[in-house]
């Protein structure tokens, strides 16, 4: 079978060579000029931000995140892709009742500032979900 008869060709692309060392580049990449003009003319893609320093994961932190959704979908807070504040109530009602239900399931397992931070999250944000209502 001659070379030319073969359907497809394997290269090796690890970055890593057998012996751990950094392989180099054989093949050059293509430059703008290179590529087609559709693929030369798109857009560059963002790159997702880095969070250097993350919070904890903890059951606080998980609520936190739930109440401030809870009051971005009440209209409280402004989307963070729009800028705008926009009341979605059924995103909202679900969202309350995710933290009703890990009161709920977490009774007895939580400490004392976890009970009083689930308990008032639940008072702030059903008091908002009726005055948003109205």
């Amino acid at each position: 079978m001659s070379q030319e008869d073969q359907g497809f060709t394997v290269k090796d692309r690890r970055i890593f060579s057998d012996d751990g060392s950094t392989r180099q580049e054989e093949e050059p990449q293509p430059q703008a000029a290179d590529k087609p003009q559709a693929e030369a003319q798109e857009e560059p893609r963002r790159e997702a931000p880095r969070f250097e320093q993350l919070p904890p994961v903890d059951f606080s932190g998980l609520i936190i995140s739930l109440s401030h959704a809870a009051m971005m979908h009440l209209g409280h807070i402004p989307d963070p892709a729009s800028g705008q504040p926009r009341q979605e109530l059924a995103l909202a009602r679900h969202t309350i009742d995710t933290i009703g239900m890990l009161k709920e399931k977490t009774k007895g397992n939580l400490t004392e500032d976890e009970h009083r931070l689930i308990e008032g999250a639940l008072t702030e944000l059903r008091l908002a979900f009726v005055q948003a209502n109205r």
